[in-house]
């Protein structure tokens, strides 16, 4: 069997190499060589970069079997997202490796911001000892605000507590009780920036953002204020940062990171180096030898796992991004629950609605989704299923997709059901649970039979009209071809002899269709499903 190939563009520590493993082809190009890449990429599986490599239209054109492009890091802008979308690649970063170095790295430019630490080295080796003018100031009692309180941003909170600090927090997606958690009080921006005496910046980039802290901003500020950006160069105007240290508007800034890098290549940066007040370092947020470690080796976890046509939570180009805690356990279930939904539908639906009800309906279930669908997809396809292409592929079947999610649930805890419509009006339900401590995979509804049985890997399911003898009959049967029953369950539609029953049986192995056709005759069965399911 062909192993696939991973072609590694850039430096990475032999870590990220021992975790592709040996069943996967390794090679490598220098990414910065554009003829080398492009020859090397023709026939690559999945491509891993760093920040050097430009990945583009061009080179997804020339990659005839690409799957996968890896950014051990954080950014891409390396990465043409949209054209590998087009060419219907995934593109995968490490978006959690370095929050921890970042983190670090707001409060050491803090202290360092604070205390003059860049001056002081600077005046020491020059042969000076200006005590007396490079004075500082404490952090202690002083009010901070965390502009951006995702997970980096409460890293640093978590880290500014023991300080003594009073914390603020400003984010218009902010989950008030978990800064309640971290003892930060939230507020408009205005607010924080008229009552703080340190501003550090934890927020994305975007067109919303860039420019946030300005003139406006710092006309609010306290002539006390440091001002700290370790997260995107831009989210603070360089321009009227310059006038509001020069002016001794605010007190300090610490920048690691700049709208054009390096600084010096913008006049507007370019004018902060000559001021004593502000404190700079050379993008150094993700510049530990923990982040990049982590960053390779997440990379390469999600490049197996996109080889394999798994779910990748790294994924940016596909729906669903993160999966939830809690919500990660049902991924295999509504799998499962897609691949059985398609054996005993027979047939696409032209609708298909995606339940999730119960607790975990409150969180992202798009995961769910993805993973129900995949399920049934699975055995209708030639080709790969992937978390990627699945949507493509009901949307080309014509089928209407949709999430519906409740948070209320009668007899479970959270269910998750797969309903489907199919062309003649008929309509074929699914649904399954999670049970104990294992969380172990339950079926407990099928076709509107109430149910509670595992939902194993070998599966038969029977409808036909109750009567005596039946059960007996069957089981006969599967005896006498030496196949083992493990566990069966029966529902019956109504209370009398000839109600519609069900039967799920839970089989030690697979039942061939030919077999399976043949015991549904002996007992004029209404309908009968070999299944059996894989994750």
């Amino acid at each position: 069997m062909t192993r696939p190939v991973v072609l590694i563009a850039e430096e990475l520590s032999p870590a990220t190499v021992e975790v592709l493993g040996s069943e996967i082809e390794v090679r490598n190009v220098d990414g910065t060589d554009r003829a080398a890449l492009l020859e090397a990429v023709k026939d690559a599986d999945a491509l891993l970069v760093r920040s050097a490599t430009q990945v583009d239209a061009e080179v997804y054109a020339a990659a005839r079997q690409l799957k996968v492009v890896a950014r051990a890091g954080v950014g891409l802008d390396n990465v043409d997202v949209p054209a590998a979308t087009t060419a219907g690649v995934m593109v995968i970063n490490a978006p959690t490796s370095n929050i921890t170095s970042a983190a670090e790295l707001a409060v050491a430019l803090i202290l360092a911001s604070l205390r003059n630490l860049g001056r002081a080295d600077a005046s020491v080796k020059a042969g000076k000892w200006q005590r007396k003018q490079l004075a500082g100031v404490e952090l202690l009692g002083k009010t901070v605000g965390v502009v951006g309180f995702g997970r980096i941003g409460q890293l640093v909170a978590e880290r500014l507590r023991p300080f003594g600090v009073n914390l603020l927090a400003y984010d218009p997606y902010v989950n008030h009780a978990r800064a309640a958690e971290l003892g930060a009080r939230v507020v408009e921006l205005d607010e924080l920036m008229r009552e703080s005496d340190v501003v550090t910046v934890h927020m994305p980039k975007t067109p919303e953002t860039t420019g946030l802290i300005g003139a406006e901003q710092f006309a609010l500020a306290k002539p006390s204020l440091h001002v700290v950006n370790a997260a995107r160069g831009g989210l603070i105007d360089e321009e009227a940062l310059f006038d509001a240290l020069s002016g001794d508007r605010i007190a300090g800034a610490a920048l690691d990171v700049y709208s054009s890098e390096p600084p010096a290549a913008s006049e507007t940066a370019k004018r902060l180096l000559d001021l004593d007040n502000v404190t700079l370092t050379p993008h150094l947020g993700a510049s530990t030898a923990e982040a990049q470690e982590k960053a390779g080796v997440a990379v390469a976890k999600s490049v197996r796992l996109a080889l394999a046509g798994e779910l990748v939570p790294d994924a940016v180009n596909v729906a669903g991004g993160a999966i939830d805690d809690e919500v990660r356990p049902g991924v295999a279930l509504a799998d499962r629950l897609g691949q059985l939904f398609t054996v005993v539908a027979g047939e696409s639906p032209e609708l298909l609605d995606i339940e999730v009800h119960g607790e975990i309906a409150s969180r992202d279930v798009t995961a769910l989704k993805l993973s129900a669908l995949r399920g049934v997809f699975r055995s209708v396809v030639t080709e790969q299923v992937s978390y990627v292409n699945a949507p493509v592929l009901a949307e080309e079947r014509g089928i209407t997709v949709q999430l519906v999610t409740d948070e209320t649930s009668e007899r479970f805890r959270n269910v998750v059901s797969l309903r489907g419509t199919l062309r003649n009006g008929e309509v074929v339900t699914v649904s399954g649970t999670l049970s104990g401590v294992d969380q172990e995979h339950k079926l407990i509804e099928v076709l509107g039979h109430a149910l509670d049985v595992p939902l194993s890997d070998h599966l038969l399911i029977i409808r036909y009209e109750d009567g005596p003898g039946l059960i007996g009959t069957y089981g006969m049967r599967l005896g006498e071809a030496g196949i083992n029953i493990a566990g069966m369950q029966v529902s019956r539609a109504g209370s009398t002899r000839g109600a519609e029953a069900l039967v799920v049986l839970d089989l030690d192995e697979s039942v061939d269709r030919e077999f399976a056709e043949e015991l549904g005759a002996t007992i004029d069965a209404r309908s009968i499903h070999a299944v059996d399911l894989v994750y």
